[in-house]
């Protein structure tokens, strides 16, 4: 990809402004319904003189919706004069996904958060990784990316950090994660990490946050306040906003490796053994998968590969070949 070719996307906010800016980025995209329409993603910018930027993100999968409900609410309450530095708040960061309530884009079925570096002469996807990767993460000294599990799965709500070879980087996002303060914090393996924006932010050197905070394709009470303590927290602690970091009990968490994983081999009715938070014994059944072809046929059973805390689960009540059904993570002190 030639990095000089110019993204399509503009601001209709000034990032070097202080004061309160409510706008867009806007996307062109000509349509069969707008032949010079645009796809408008909303931003607002909190800045009030020099200090850290925080770029805060919600909707990258637009199923999830923590994020959405958190970030708009402090978009509409944090004033300029409670920050020093500056705020960006995008709570609908894959814009058409989240108005189709879909993890992926109606438009070219990009799933942003695999779209990573991006292009900024590709998809409309990948338009909008490019300019973030390009133009937003540069701003940013700390980032956080609120995720829960959508519609096809359920987590246990925590706050995540990842193994980085530089081992500074990986304490400071350590530490992030803690002052988050969700009731679980999780070292997170991804299995798939090459495009994920997560990957595209530690690879510019920044403080990156993650969350898996519920799912369903919903939210709850509780997982919107978990977010909203969460994002404060975060704020406190890079210096940005002034007040105490709410602290509570916190569970560590920790993916060693591809056995925290459980992934089906068989299609049919998915029937859970185990809830989530429960813990469970290398070789105990967690799931089993019935046939819904016919009856009388024995459900296939599936065995914890590890011992530890059930952390996450597959939603639905039909499971595929291949969808993870479960995953396993140890307890940490």
């Amino acid at each position: 990809m030639n990095d000089l070719t110019d993204n399509p996307i503009s601001a209709t906010v000034d990032f070097e402004r202080d004061g309160v800016q409510h706008g867009f980025l806007k996307l062109p995209y000509s349509r069969d319904d707008s032949a010079w329409g645009a796809v408008m993603i909303p931003i607002t910018v909190i800045k009030r003189g020099a200090g850290p930027t925080a770029l805060l993100t919600g909707g990258n999968h637009g199923d999830e919706y923590e994020g959405p409900v958190a970030l708009s609410k402090l978009a509409q309450q944090l004033s300029a004069d409670e920050v020093s530095g500056r705020v960006i708040i995008v709570p609908f960061m894959n814009t058409p996904a989240f108005q189709a309530g879909r993890r992926t884009s109606p438009i070219d079925k990009g799933n942003l958060n695999r779209s990573f570096p991006g292009k900024p002469d590709g998809t409309v996807t990948e338009k909008i990784a490019d300019y973030f990767r390009r133009t937003l993460l540069p701003l940013a000294d700390i980032v956080l990316d609120i995720h829960s599990g959508g519609r096809t799965l359920d987590f246990l709500p925590f706050a995540a950090c990842h193994v980085l070879p530089d081992k500074h980087q990986q304490a400071q996002c350590e530490a992030g994660m803690r002052a988050f303060n969700a009731p679980y914090s999780m070292r997170m393996l991804e299995l798939d990490a090459g495009a994920m924006y997560d990957t595209a932010a530690e690879q510019q050197g920044k403080v990156f946050v993650t969350t898996e905070l519920g799912g369903g394709g919903s939210s709850s009470a509780r997982s919107v306040a978990i977010a909203e303590r969460g994002v404060h927290n975060l704020l406190v602690h890079a210096g940005i906003v002034e007040g105490d970091i709410a602290l509570r009990p916190t569970v560590m968490l920790d993916m060693p490796d591809g056995d925290c994983f459980m992934a089906s081999e068989h299609d049919g009715l998915l029937e859970m053994c185990r809830d989530l938070g429960e813990e469970v014994s290398k070789g105990e059944v967690i799931a089993r998968v019935h046939d819904i072809k016919r009856t009388g046929a024995a459900p296939v059973e599936y065995r914890a590969r590890r011992s530890g805390l059930l952390a996450a689960r597959h939603f639905p009540g039909l499971v595929q070949c291949g969808d993870t059904l479960a995953v396993v993570a140890e307890t940490v002190g």
